[in-house]
């Protein structure tokens, strides 16, 4: 059998593994397995500038691919700059391998240099991580390293291999198959629950299908798209599922919750059955949980049971891959019921009452970021591929946007981390041809500054992304809810002092432009979608412009701030 050592066997793993791309940035601890990456031919290494950014181009890699996203970081400090990367992929159940390096083991514990305990760091923020002690374990450990981040509900993994052990040689034998006695997803739905739901959707008057994120993780949506076009209940989405559904489809509500549209909030409210696909309930969508669609019977389809009645209970709980589940659910299921005509009138009057709109500007400046969202949905190809930072941009996106792909939106809507977008959307451009298929990247000015240093890393790598930057000088959100629920006490939420972003994007070697009015703004898209560089557009927008419709925190949502 083969002799490798430690660092070899974490390449000849990779290789087996199919992967093409790990972003990381190394350090002392992982010196050996830089070593060995200098030295393979099997997959491109991206230095990232930030470990942090690092883990999140390995999760937008993931998200846009569909693949598992690798991370190389060292010890201490450069692990814990990768945590924040983590938690958002646990948070957004992305798929994702984080190898670090770690002390020697006879160091472990003694408070040496760059010594951290990781594993200890890493537990509430992974599916599962691994602490290497022998190197016997280390081929077995990366099996299931991939497995676990890949399998049941995704999620990441953080494998910490101290530095001798990269070292030291062994038999590499790597395992064809993944046995985990404790670890096993249940991937076929009862039967007779199954059953159960379709005759409980036959029934029903006022259903609702309501997507989330595990409709895309679990590569589902033609699926979810058949079940809609078969039985033609209205459907909601979360921020996560945007794309499921094509933005036109006429069962398609749109987005669910806080700042869902009103539609979706009032139909999910009134119905009398909710089939929730892949998603958990969560507070942004439910609002006040005891005010949550009080009449409704509530299917949940979900592969992680702990997800099912968490915060609403399951009336019909099935416990299953989304994707067998649905196959089953489209065989047994009939033809849309004429019962349901009614329930498609009164949503047409929640659309007609209140649809999703904005107050244009009369004058040509300042922007309105809603017209912004609406004209890039214009210029760009369909199927375009959108990554967010988080805040009133990310929401606007969400509203604005014409997704109609899964995989098309990424964005942290678990975590909710800033600094997110342009690190993703330097992943993505890995994951697609950046060239042909646009990667877009949008944040507000306050986001825009907590990752920017991966600007570097588009340039030096002659990747592709478009940077918009939605400047209204606040940090946008924060702001909005100051103003009202704080009596405009703009406390720490100005930035009106700021860099020149078009000198910025010149010293980082990118195209920079700024612009002010609609047509520059469109004249701006195009010459960035001409070029083959990265850009950053700054587009001056309202500073005092809200994200609306709104839901209190804490309340029902039914009861919305409508302007």
């Amino acid at each position: 059998m083969d002799q490798l050592n430690g660092s070899q066997m974490i390449s000849e793993a990779l290789k087996a593994q199919g992967v093409d791309v790990v972003f990381g940035y190394p350090g002392g601890a992982a010196l050996n397995i830089y070593d060995e990456t200098y030295k393979q031919k099997y997959f491109t290494h991206v230095l990232a500038r930030h470990e942090q950014g690092a883990v999140h181009a390995a999760d937008g890699y993931a998200r846009a691919s569909g693949k598992v996203g690798v991370a190389f970081v060292t010890s201490g400090p450069g692990f814990t700059n990768a945590v924040t990367g983590l938690a958002t992929a646990y948070c957004d159940s992305v798929p994702l391998v984080l190898i670090s390096g770690q002390v020697s083991l006879p160091l472990v514990g003694t408070d040496a240099f760059q010594e951290i305990d990781a594993v200890g760091i890493s537990r509430p923020c992974t599916k599962h991580n691994f602490l290497v002690k022998n190197i016997t374990e280390l081929p077995k450990i990366l099996k299931e390293a991939f497995y676990i981040a890949s399998s049941g509900r995704p999620g990441p993994v953080h494998v910490d291999i101290p530095k001798d052990i990269t070292a030291t040689m062994g038999e590499f034998i790597y395992p064809q198959n993944t046995y985990m006695q404790t670890y096993k997803p249940t991937l076929k739905g009862h039967q007779n629950q199954i059953k159960k739901a379709c005759e409980a959707i036959m029934n029903a008057t006022r259903p609702i299908a309501y997507i989330g994120g595990g409709a895309i993780s679990s590569n589902s949506a033609d699926l979810v798209r058949e079940f809609i076009k078969k039985t033609n209940i209205p459907a909601v989405l979360t921020l996560m599922a945007l794309g499921v559904l094509e933005k036109n489809d006429p069962c398609n509500l749109g987005m669910v919750g806080m700042h869902g549209s009103y539609a979706a909030n009032m139909a999910i409210s009134e119905a009398d059955l909710i089939i929730a696909f892949g998603a958990r309930f969560d507070d942004r969508v439910t609002g006040n949980v005891s005010e949550f669609a009080k009449s409704a019977k509530i299917i949940h389809i979900d592969i992680d049971p702990s997800s099912i009645g968490k915060i609403i209970n399951a009336d019909y709980p099935i416990v299953g891959d989304l994707k067998s589940v649905l196959e089953q659910i489209n065989e047994k299921i009939s033809w849309a019921q004429e019962n349901l005509r009614p329930w498609h009138e009164q949503i047409k009057i929640y659309n007609k009452l209140h649809p999703m709109c904005y107050k244009d500007s009369q004058q040509n400046e300042p922007l309105k970021p809603q017209w912004v969202i609406e004209e890039l949905g214009r210029i760009l190809p369909k199927d375009a591929i959108i990554a967010t930072d988080v805040g009133q941009h990310q929401m606007w996106v969400a509203q604005f946007y014409p997704f109609n792909y899964p995989r098309q939106l990424l964005t942290s809507g678990g975590l909710g981390t800033m600094g997110f977008g342009l690190p993703a959307a330097m992943g993505a451009a890995w994951a697609v041809d950046d060239k042909s298929r646009p990667v877009v990247a949008i944040s507000g000015d306050g986001g825009i500054l907590m990752n920017i240093q991966e600007l570097m890393t588009l340039s030096a790598t002659n990747k592709r992304v478009i940077n918009i930057v939605l400047n209204n000088n606040f940090l946008g959100m924060v702001r909005q809810w100051q103003s009202i629920f704080y009596e405009e006490r703009f406390s720490s939420t100005d930035l009106s002092i700021q860099p020149d972003f078009t000198l910025l994007a010149q010293g980082f070697g990118i195209l920079g432009l700024s612009v002010k009015t609609k047509s520059e703004f469109s004249a701006a898209i195009k010459t960035a979608l001409s070029s083959d560089k990265s850009s950053i557009i700054e587009v001056k927008i309202d500073r005092f412009e809200n994200v609306l419709p709104m839901v209190p925190a804490g309340g029902a949502i039914y009861n919305m701030i409508l302007e």
